[in-house]
């Protein structure tokens, strides 16, 4: 299957992200050692600029990795690599930008005082969107049995590192029955997340999700919902403990993602939740394009 093309930026070097940009002893091609963040534009301005900085850098503070670049130095490298990718894929819709920092290379081997210096990969490519028939019918998920959520004491899912494992893994189970994403349990049986969003659920017409002690990643477009969104379409937000068993009196369930926003579920495994234009979740979704849009409005500083 042809790759679309995707832009990318090595150390400040523009290139093909076909082309390789990476030595064999990068550490995070070896081992993982390396965290990462994702934003996304909303009328060509990117969203949640601090936010996603800020847990860049506290993922890099957990692993001890000193990020030799500022956010105004990072922010130049997107705007060139984003400026690179409209004009070599003549695109001028929302882009979707991905930035990996690893510790770098060395002699092979696990003890961090062997890597050199941090080393950054930007990628831009077309921001992925949810098709009609999505927003219609909901996503598909299902719940893993395999493989439990990876806990806090491990290694803890609010780092956001290149460790993906254990998601993939998750993510494979669920697809091998037919799904479209799945629903990992933590040790203690509790619902967490999907494999790369949170997940939400509306009973009684208020908000239901788990507690970052459940083992989660602190998503961005979760923090939004509880703080800012659901108060602002008089939505109420409980964050509470839940188990498969509850699920059954969920009205309705929601992936909530920086790419994607809110994004409805239709299924989990045999049980049915309700979409549709006079859901919570579509009031949800709907004041957060609202958001979105004041957000872009004031800061065109941040227009890529």
């Amino acid at each position: 299957m042809a790759v679309p093309f995707i832009q990318a930026n090595t150390n400040g070097r523009l290139h093909s992200a076909a082309e390789p940009s990476l030595s064999p002893l990068n550490r995070g091609f070896l081992y993982g050692d390396a965290i990462y963040e994702v934003w996304r534009t909303y009328h060509g301005v990117v969203f949640g600029w601090e936010e996603h900085f800020a847990r860049l850098e506290r993922s890099a503070a957990a692993l001890h990795l000193a990020l030799p670049w500022t956010r105004a130095e990072m922010l130049a490298e997107i705007r060139r690599t984003v400026a690179a990718f409209r004009q070599a894929a003549s695109f001028d819709h929302e882009v979707y930008i991905r930035l990996q920092v690893s510790r770098g290379g060395g002699p092979i081997g696990l003890d961090v005082a062997l890597a050199d210096r941090a080393e950054f990969v930007l990628l831009v490519q077309p921001c992925p969107a949810n098709s009609a028939e999505v927003m219609r019918q909901g996503i598909r998920l299902s719940v893993a049995h395999s493989l439990r959520r990876n806990p806090i004491e491990s290694l803890s899912p609010a780092w956001k590192t290149g460790n993906y494992l254990n998601n993939i893994l998750g993510l494979r189970e669920a697809r091998s029955r037919g799904a479209d994403d799945v629903v990992m349990l933590n040790l203690r049986g509790e619902v967490t997340e999907a494999a790369t969003s949170n997940i939400a659920f509306v009973r009684d017409g208020e908000v239901r999700t788990p507690p970052l002690e459940a083992g989660i990643l602190e998503g961005i477009t979760r923090g939004l919902l509880l703080r800012v969104i659901a108060p602002a379409v008089g939505v109420k937000v409980r964050e509470l403990a839940l188990v498969p068993g509850d699920l059954g009196g969920m009205s309705e369930c929601l992936l909530l993602s920086s790419t994607k926003d809110v994004t409805p579920v239709g299924a989990i495994d045999e049980l049915k939740f309700a979409v549709g234009p006079d859901t919570v979740s579509a009031r949800l979704k709907s004041g957060f394009a609202d958001y979105a849009r004041g957000n872009a409005a004031s800061h065109p500083e941040l227009k890529v």
